[in-house]
């Protein structure tokens, strides 16, 4: 982080006490979804967990995946049976466990005559993808799909419907365990990096990390350490001494288009083939539409990569080739954004035939026993993978109370009935109520009662939505925030919405600024860090879509 950002950090969650010669059971680096589920699984097994993460929670390849949650037909087709059912099962457990962040999505596959892929071999796979989930996903009755009218008219196309899940937000989902972590005794630090794993005699002993918001380097001891820095991983070892035969991850970049809802734009998820007969997604999210995603090696900085070009104009002709009577032009772009698959290293395998498995890469031979690195792993999985980890260093995870699937009608009343409730403790709107109880679940009434004390903490965070400051509050206090763009962006993520405009930016920041107690020093230094942040992760140059946020 550069240093100009670091004098403003809110020091928030476990209020950065010392952490000189702190002991801990097991530390993680990184604090992307598979980070935080791992610490969260040791926290609750009662071992003392240190987790620490570079930026912010769920800043880097968790906040710019496609944002679905399912089972993976693609990897059925592969024969890959075991990731299939594993997926599946986890979908179904966060469909379960967090219905207000995980919704069912019906989805539409749409192939034209010339695909490969025989229709009778798809509706075969369709149905054992169907049994391999065991419990029906809840599904909503649809109207036919609207835009078949919008195919090209010039190809025969096959469309078949299938059900999976969206998480829209898996910043959200990554804050939620991140509470749940601290709940259960997790030391949580954000906007920490570390320099190097400590080793003595073949042995992974501990951590030198520093505090980007004081500058000063502590050095801690850990019984485990866990490298769940994604496609940061092998840049973990090299800085700590630690060699590897060969690199663990090969980094795969995938882009996304976000493009303006437009006349015809799909009102279901569609999986497509793209111009070169990859899938790709075309997804309402956020009153938006989501396209993506591209598979390009990537060797570089996974903090500074960037959608080229080439990716931008392949999704855009994938799009057009689907819809070309649409005539979507660059200007539906709203912005673009990247990120890096940590996938494992398998330098003759075309991106497409890269296992999506995880693995865990023990360091033993590589003299830093202790040490273990996460490599793979999806949003879908994150859950299971964190409980294998926990299995591997000699944990047993917590058996957590099962929860039963409600269908649709059950889960409208409950909503309905916590969303009153959510209301009337905090004396506020329906409206504002519900937006609380959708990003916050359960967690929602105790921020809503906090809000009941102040007007100031009633007010919308901008003009164009119902969320209040009392969350951006509870952001900082309880959920680890330490700046406006991790507001903004991951805990409140109101940024990522179509309405954003640079006046959204300014109104947010001087409501918060007003229950922070924020001077203008900082106030201009967290706007200049929100948008430096915005530009970087949402790519706006050279897509047709002018510049700056702030």
């Amino acid at each position: 982080m550069p240093s100009g950002r670091s004098a403003h950090l809110n020091l928030g969650m476990n209020s950065r006490l010392p952490l000189e010669n702190a002991q801990f059971d097991v530390l993680v680096i990184g604090g992307g979804i598979n980070g935080v589920a791992i610490a969260r699984e040791c926290a609750r097994a009662n071992r003392r967990t240190l987790l620490v993460e570079q930026h912010d929670f769920a800043a880097g390849t968790t906040s710019r995946s496609t944002r679905i949650i399912h089972g993976g037909l693609r990897y059925l087709e592969q024969g890959d049976f075991r990731q299939v059912k594993e997926s599946l099962g986890e979908r179904q457990k966060l469909l379960c466990q967090y219905p207000h962040l995980i919704r069912p999505l019906e989805f539409v596959l749409a192939l034209d005559g010339e695909s490969r892929r025989s229709a009778l071999a798809v509706r075969a796979g369709l149905w054992l993808y169907r049994r391999m989930a065991g419990r029906g996903i809840r599904r909503r009755q649809s109207e036919p799909a609207d835009f078949e009218r919008w195919l090209d008219q010039g190809r025969r196309f096959s469309l078949f419907r299938f059900e999976d899940a969206q998480c829209e937000f898996p910043e959200r989902l990554v804050a939620e365990w991140l509470v749940e972590a601290v709940a259960a005794g997790c030391l949580a630090r954000n906007h920490t990096r570390l320099l190097t794993v400590t080793t003595h005699h073949g042995r992974a002993t501990g951590a030198l990390l520093r505090d980007e918001a004081s500058g000063r380097e502590e050095r801690v001891e850990a019984a485990w350490i866990i490298n769940a820095a994604g496609p940061w991983a092998d840049q973990i070892c090299r800085s700590s001494g630690v060699h590897t035969p060969q690199a663990m991850v090969g980094g795969v970049r995938g882009s996304h288009l976000v493009l303006e809802k437009f006349p015809g734009a799909p009102g279901q998820a569609v999986y497509a083939e793209a111009v070169d007969g990859r899938p790709i997604f075309i997804i309402p999210w956020n009153d938006q539409i989501l396209v993506g995603t591209t598979e390009v090696p990537e060797t570089g900085d996974p903090s500074q990569v960037r959608p080229s070009e080439e990716e931008i104009r392949y999704l855009l002709a994938s799009l057009g080739g689907l819809f070309p009577r649409l005539e979507i032009a660059r200007s539906h772009i709203r912005y673009a954004f990247a990120g890096v698959r940590p996938l494992p290293y398998s330098p003759q395998a075309k991106p497409a035939a890269i296992p999506r498995r995880h693995y865990f890469h023990d360091h033993t031979p590589d003299g830093a026993a202790g040490l273990i690195s996460v490599i793979g792993g999806k949003l879908t999985t994150a859950g299971g993978v964190a409980r294998e980890c926990a299995e591997k260093i000699g944990l047993r995870p917590a058996i957590l109370p099962s929860v039963a699937l409600m269908c649709e009608s059950e889960l409208d009343s409950v909503l309905a009935r916590t969303v009153a409730q959510v209301a009337q403790l905090g004396g506020i709107t329906p409206e504002a109520a519900q937006a609380m109880v959708e990003w916050n679940g359960r967690r929602a009434s105790g921020i809503a009662s906090r809000a009941r004390r102040s007007a100031q903490l009633k007010q919308r965070l901008c003009p164009h939505t119902h969320h209040i400051v009392a969350e951006a509050l509870d952001a900082f206090e309880n959920q680890g925030a330490v700046s406006l763009a991790d507001v903004l962006l991951r805990r409140v993520p109101l940024a990522l919405g179509p309405c954003w405009s640079p006046e959204c930016t300014r109104v947010a920041a001087a409501r918060i600024a007003g229950i922070q107690a924020w001077d203008e020093a900082r106030m201009r230094a967290e706007l200049e860090g929100f948008d430096a942040e915005y530009q970087a992760f949402l790519e706006k140059t050279g897509i047709g879509v002018p510049q700056g946020a702030v």
